[in-house]
C-alpha cells in the first residue's frame, strides 16, 4: 500500500505544483488519477517514482518512509515505473529487457506467457530490438510486460499510458490492463482523463490545481465526474441543445 501525506512541490522560484495532497493507493487495487491538464498528476507520479523530490510531506510504502529514496532505491523496493514516453533502446531486444526486469535469466516458455498477457506473439517480438521500428501501442504494451517480469513488484505506476498510441493500440491497452489487473496482487496507479481507463478502476482520484478534488470508489466517483463535464459542455443557456 502506498500512502501520500501533506505532500507539497513546488518547482524553484515557481508557482507551488502541489499542495497539501494526500492518497492512499491499496494493495490489489487499480486506482486512477485524473483531472485537467496542468493540474499536477504528472508531478504526482514522479515524486512517486523517485524522479522528484516533494518540498513538504511523507511517501509511504507499506508504513516505510520512502519520502529520501532515490529512483533506483524504491526500484529495488518494488516500484515500477512507466513513463508517458517510453524509453527505447537500439541493441537491446524484448527478451533482454524483460529479463532486466525480472533480475534473471527467464525460461522461453515464460517470456511467452508474459507477451502473451499483453497480446504480443512471441515469435514476433522476443528477438526484436525496442528501438524506433515498434509502434507507439507495441512499446505502450512491451513496458508493461517489463512490470509483469517483475519478480518483487509492489507498485506499479502509469503515466498517461495512452498518448501516442491509435485506437485499435488503446484498445489492446486496456485488455493489458485488465490482464495486468488480475494477474499481479500489487498496488497499481494509472495517471490518465481517458474515460475507458477509468471504468476498469477501483478507486479514482480527482487533483486540480494541485490540490485533491475528488477521491473514492469508482462507481461514486465516475457518475460525479460525467455529470461534471456534460455540464461544463452544456451551459443554462444551451439546455435545449443539450438534451437533443
Amino acid at each position: 500500500m502506498l500512502t501520500l501525506k501533506n505532500i507539497a512541490w513546488s518547482l524553484p522560484e515557481k508557482d507551488q505544483i502541489l499542495n497539501g495532497i494526500d492518497l492512499t493507493v491499496h494493495t490489489g487495487k487499480l486506482t486512477v488519477v485524473t483531472g485537467p491538464n496542468g493540474g499536477g498528476k504528472t508531478s504526482l507520479a514522479k515524486l512517486i517514482a523517485g524522479l522528484e523530490t516533494p518540498t513538504a510531506g511523507h511517501i509511504l510504502l507499506d508504513g516505510e518512509d520512502i519520502t529520501a529514496l532515490d529512483m533506483t532505491q524504491r526500484a529495488q523496493k518494488g516500484i515500477g515505473y512507466a513513463f508517458q514516453q517510453p524509453v527505447r533502446f537500439k541493441g537491446l531486444t524484448v527478451r533482454d529487457l524483460l529479463e532486466l526486469s525480472a533480475g534473471g535469466p527467464l525460461a522461453h516458455q515464460k517470456v511467452c506467457s508474459i507477451l502473451g498477457q499483453v497480446g504480443l506473439c512471441t515469435q514476433d517480438y522476443i528477438d526484436r530490438e525496442v528501438n524506433a521500428s515498434l509502434s507507439g501501442g507495441e512499446i505502450k504494451r512491451i513496458e508493461i510486460a517489463t512490470i509483469l517480469a517483475r519478480k518483487n513488484l509492489r507498485l506499479s505506476v502509469f503515466d498517461e499510458p495512452e498518448a501516442g498510441i491509435d485506437l485499435w493500440s488503446f484498445s489492446g491497452l486496456i485488455d493489458a490492463f485488465q490482464t495486468l489487473k488480475e494477474q499481479t496482487s500489487a498496488a497499481m496507479l494509472i495517471i490518465s482523463h481517458q474515460e475507458r481507463i477509468l471504468e476498469i478502476a477501483d478507486e479514482i482520484v480527482v487533483i486540480a490545481n494541485g490540490k485533491v478534488r475528488m477521491a473514492g470508489p469508482k462507481e461514486e466517483v465516475l457518475p460525479r465526474l460525467l455529470a461534471d463535464e456534460k455540464e461544463s459542455r452544456c451551459p443554462l443557456n444551451k439546455e435545449a441543445a443539450c438534451n437533443e
